[in-house]
């Protein structure tokens, strides 16, 4: 097979990778140096593979039905760090899930893996497609494509590859696809039709945290809010950060909490302030009561994010100013907070421009656009029913697929 000479050919400048750069080394080692000896023959499984933290976040519902429907244990595998510690967060005290680093679609690791377990299906999150995982995995079960999506970027790669493609997509049982566009999509690079079908996005069946009124003024307290308004900008990437600064100096009343989608630019997002002479606090020192009352909170830990749009008056979701494609725009909506969100929304254009239809939502090129959006947040453009009316509409996927699902196996 092609793909797996490839792979053979690309393990020596590997090697020298690994050896040149421990990061790297580390990386590989934790998904290809796995004891799975935790994992039990005699169950039956369903192995649930997910890419990275918003893959886990979408898949909470549909686990959720699975546990509570079907009988077999879970086996979720994750390719990130960080989804692989939201994932153990989420499901380390479920006994009946059990989590692993995805072993890179080592056809060796894969195989140690299913010896261990009775698989009785593999589902792909989104457009999870992995030669070695799906060969192995149909010996032993079935396979189905759950949440698929094929962004614009992604079907010109998939075309270039489609005679490779085709026979690897021709062992997948099903692909059950966000919209009829993604449907069609799937279908072009290889899919046989009577396989395709559309299921909606698992996205909108999110189930987050309710917080008390005494939480979210204990949050406010910790960050000392002293009845500012909050500004809270989420998931922000590289080239964002100076944009919603500049936005934010038009505001009045209002403080300002910094959300960056990765912890690692901590630093450099404190050099900015301190460059602008901007007062802030890390949220670290506000939970040990070590913090000032500041202009600037600057979120330096995981998993809080949401807790913020729960108290926050307005918010940014991040990496869409700059070509990422975007981030969650449902979250602060959940929330009933209505989202301010750039032009780069290929990973949620579905979503946006329904939120820009129904008026739920701003977008924005610049800081001008946030500050104005902003103000007329604050003279009252929240559309609470109308929030209602979009998340009505649209749910219930999760169940969907745990019917074929049943129907399937």
């Amino acid at each position: 097979m092609i793909y797996n000479l490839l792979r053979i050919l690309l393990w020596i400048p590997l090697k020298i990778v690994m050896i040149l750069r421990p990061k790297k080394r580390i990386f590989i080692e934790k998904r290809l140096n796995q004891n799975f000896d935790f994992l039990k023959s005699e169950k039956p499984y369903i192995w649930l593979h997910c890419s990275s933290v918003g893959e886990i976040n979408l898949s909470d519902a549909l686990i959720k039905k699975l546990l509570a429907e079907r009988k077999e244990d879970i086996l979720i595998s994750i390719f990130t760090d960080t989804g692989y510690e939201t994932a153990q967060n989420k499901y380390s005290k479920e006994e009946r899930i059990k989590i692993i680093y995805f072993p890179l679609d080592c056809k060796n690791e894969i195989r140690k893996i299913l010896k261990r377990i009775d698989l009785k299906l593999l589902i792909l999150i989104e457009t999870e497609i992995w030669p070695n995982l799906i060969s192995c995995a149909k010996k032993k079960g079935k396979v189905i494509l759950v949440n698929g999506r094929i962004s614009d970027k992604s079907f010109g790669r998939y075309m270039k590859l489609k005679r490779i493609l085709k026979n690897v997509l021709g062992k997948i049982d099903h692909f059950y696809m966000q919209t009829p566009l993604d449907g069609e999509r799937i279908e072009t690079i290889g899919a046989d039709s009577s396989k395709v079908s559309v299921a909606g996005n698992l996205k909108f069946d999110i189930e987050l945290q309710n917080y008390s009124e005494e939480e979210k003024n204990e949050l406010k307290e910790i960050i000392k809010a002293d009845g500012r308004k909050i500004f809270v900008a989420g998931s922000t990437r590289t080239g964002e950060d100076e944009v919603i600064l500049d936005a934010f100096k038009h505001l009045k009343d209002y403080m300002l909490v910094l959300v960056p989608r990765h912890l690692d630019r901590i630093e450099k997002i404190e050099d900015l302030l301190i460059k602008r002479k901007i007062k802030f606090s890390k949220y670290s020192d506000c939970l040990e009561g070590k913090s000032e009352k500041s202009e600037v909170i600057i979120v330096d830990k995981m998993g809080v994010l949401r807790k913020f749009y729960s108290v926050c008056d307005t918010a940014f979701v991040g990496g869409t100013l700059v070509n990422i494609g975007g981030h969650s725009l449902l979250e602060p909506l959940f929330y009933r907070k209505t989202p301010i969100f750039g032009k780069y929304l290929q990973n949620v254009k579905d979503i946006a421009d329904e939120i820009l239809k129904r008026g739920i939502g701003f977008k924005v090129d610049s800081s001008e656009d946030i500050a104005v959006s902003i103000g007329e947040i604050d003279n009252g453009h929240v559309k609470i029913d109308e929030i209602e009316k979009f998340f009505a509409a649209n749910q219930n996927t999760a169940q969907k697929i745990t019917n074929e699902i049943n129907k399937l196996v």
